[in-house]
């Protein structure tokens, strides 16, 4: 920097190494240099506007803003308005003479500029800003963070040992896996007929357990109701069963021995009968 001078007594000037005088207070100018018998401002403390660029005194050429107002240009004639926060911004941090105010937005939207201007409704992921609203991530595309835009699903995998196990979608890239383990990593889907049939099996063999219990208890039944009908049931005289003659040559034969034994016994009868006509003078 330059040589620095002060106004001394009298209107004279001193020169010295510094940004302001000795007992100077941060107001008015911060950096001047001389010009004849007066000083030129290069540069305004902060939060002051310059009123005039050279003078007698540097306190008189530059002086604050006014409430309200703010100013970032340490040379600069007018300061600038603070910026309200309206609608749906609210307050992150109130306007200072040096700073202008800071603006936010409610829950669920976020700023719609660098300024935070505006605010636009906050894109989840798998959805990317269209003007004021969000979209879904077009097809082939995606993206896994709040409020970007979607980019394109890879063409390849990163590492040449690589293949692709499964495409991307609106909020993941592709997927890879080594070649040597896809198979061990890659997930069977779980086929619906094999989930069913456990419970396709339990039903069956219940329900055969079911009926074989019935057939059992039917028997049971059946035998006691039987047993006590033969004990109700009176019994039963034995007739002798007299057979018809045959034809039959065996049957004869019983037949005609039968009738010789007769007539034995009929003559032993009568021989005995006359032996005792004779003897014991019985009459014929």
């Amino acid at each position: 920097m330059g040589h620095i001078s002060c106004p001394g007594p009298a209107g004279s000037v001193s020169r010295y190494y510094s940004t302001n005088c000795v007992g100077q207070t941060d107001t008015g100018c911060m950096k001047w240099t001389p010009k004849g018998d007066n000083v030129c401002c290069e540069a305004c403390f902060a939060g002051h506007r310059l009123v005039k660029e050279c003078g007698p005194s540097p306190k008189d050429l530059c002086t604050p803003c006014e409430a309200g107002t703010f100013t970032v240009n340490p040379k600069q004639y007018s300061c600038t308005r603070c910026t309200q926060c309206v609608g749906a911004q609210v307050y992150v941090k109130m306007c200072t003479a040096t700073t202008d105010t800071k603006c936010g937005c409610r829950e669920g939207l976020i700023c719609g500029n660098d300024r935070c201007s505006f605010c636009v409704k906050k894109c989840d992921k798998g959805y990317e800003p269209e003007k004021r609203s969000c979209r879904p991530c077009p097809e082939g595309t995606f993206n896994d963070q709040s409020h970007q835009m979607c980019k394109p699903w890879s063409t390849k995998c990163p590492n040449p040992d690589q293949k692709i196990v499964a495409m991307g979608n609106g909020l993941t890239d592709i997927k890879c896996v080594n070649i040597s383990i896809a198979q061990v990593t890659v997930p069977k889907r779980p086929d619906p007929t094999e989930q069913a049939w456990p419970l396709v099996l339990s039903v069956i063999t219940s329900a055969v357990l079911m009926a074989f219990s019935i057939i059992i208890i039917s028997l049971v039944a059946k035998k006691i109701f039987q047993k006590r009908k033969e004990k109700g049931k009176k019994p039963i005289t034995k007739t002798p069963i007299i057979g018809t003659p045959t034809d039959d040559p065996r049957t004869l034969i019983a037949i005609e021995c039968s009738f010789h034994e007769a007539q034995q016994e009929q003559g032993s009868s009568s021989e005995s009968l006359n032996s005792k006509d004779s003897s014991g003078q019985l009459i014929a």
